[in-house]
């Protein structure tokens, strides 16, 4: 449970080891930004580390955006890099805590992040915070890892997961990962 305190992520963003951090918007989910036209939608990234996706969102017009991580290091970070996003909306939270209700809530690392055995919790909180008719959207990993975090799986397990909590579950391979994750990634468009 160690990996899952708010002194473990810090301690991971002090020491730079932050592998995770794309140091850009995530091109897949950049596209799904792109598409999207109702700039008034509520949105929560949990997870949201560095926060690049919130920070494109906020430059484009989308005025609801909330981020949410459980370590105040990039939450700190995000707001000496974006001093304009509303402090109300930037959340320095457990998820599983979390209230609030949504229309888009955008993966990208949380899911991978927290401890496999929470993952029923996780799809069950998502859909808490979602609005009727709301969606989750984003990658999961399609592929194992050693140890972790990253946590991985499979499509399958994902599907079996999702289906119990959504009732429209779509899951692709994704095909436009940066380089790194070619072949390893799965978008997502869940909806409640």
């Amino acid at each position: 449970m160690e990996k899952l305190s708010a002194e473990y992520w810090n301690d991971r963003y002090q020491k730079s080891e932050i592998g995770w951090d794309l140091k850009q918007v995530s091109p897949p989910i950049k596209e799904y930004i792109d598409q999207l036209r109702d700039k008034s939608i509520s949105i929560l990234i949990p997870g949201c580390g560095s926060g690049y996706e919130g920070e494109y969102l906020f430059q484009n017009g989308f005025t609801n955006v909330h981020l949410l991580d459980f370590s105040n290091e990039p939450i700190d970070a995000f707001q000496k890099r974006v001093p304009d996003f509303p402090t109300s909306n930037l959340h320095i939270n457990d998820f599983f805590m979390h209230e609030g209700r949504y229309d888009l809530i955008l993966e990208q690392t949380l899911f991978c992040a927290i401890e496999p055995s929470l993952r029923n919790q996780y799809a069950k909180k998502s859909t808490q915070l979602l609005k009727e008719g709301g969606k989750l959207v984003g990658l999961l990993f399609n592929r194992e890892f050693e140890g972790g975090p990253p946590f991985g799986g499979d499509l399958n397990e994902y599907f079996q997961l999702f289906s119990m909590f959504y009732s429209n579950v779509i899951m692709e391979e994704c095909t436009n990962s940066i380089l790194p994750r070619k072949g390893t990634e799965l978008f997502i468009q869940l909806k409640k």
